[in-house]
């Protein structure tokens, strides 16, 4: 009887995630009051980067793509910023770097640079690393990227956890449930 009910949660479940695999990221709008980059590197060099500058605040921008990318499964991480150079490029500047992670679908990784709150730079010398885009002054530069995975690769990291923690458990029982005759 416990197997039954457990196949049938595992079809349940199955059925119920397979929607939400199978259903396409939904495009990012553009950061709102910010000019896009079409400086090289922020464009189809890397691939699935775009980059922005902005007088928006870390908390703006981050509430913006909290908004706007994914939903209910969404996951958010914040990184050293000095992992940004693995993200992105070895000479990209870096005050924070967050995650927005969509289990089995996709990453999107948020650099944010605010030129005068840049720690790696001693403060009188901050100056030299102020950001200005086609002659207007902004505070910071954003760049984002994201990670796409494909539905073939989803559907296999889905079900391979699935039978991942099926297995875990099954040891787990073995191990600690079985009478000792």
């Amino acid at each position: 009887m416990i197997k039954k009910i457990l196949f049938i949660l595992i079809i349940l479940t199955n059925l119920a995630f397979l929607p939400y695999l199978l259903s396409p990221v939904k495009p990012l709008p553009d950061l709102p009051n910010s000019a896009k980059s079409n400086l090289p590197g922020d464009t189809v060099q890397i691939s699935n980067v775009s980059a922005y500058f902005t007088n928006l605040s870390r908390t703006e921008v981050i509430n913006f793509y909290k908004a706007n990318y994914g939903g209910t499964f969404r996951i958010k991480l914040n990184h050293p910023p000095e992992k940004s150079k693995e993200i992105f490029v070895d000479t990209i500047q870096s005050y924070y770097l967050e995650e927005f992670i969509l289990p089995f679908k996709e990453s999107l990784y948020i650099n944010g640079f605010e030129w005068e709150k840049d720690v790696f730079t001693h403060p009188d010398k901050r100056i030299k690393n102020k950001l200005i885009y086609e002659d207007k002054e902004y505070k910071s530069k954003i760049t984002i990227r994201t990670f796409p995975a494909s539905v073939p690769k989803r559907l296999i990291s889905f079900y391979l956890t699935q039978l991942s923690i099926i297995i875990i458990f099954l040891i787990y029982k073995k191990i600690f449930f079985t009478t000792h005759e």
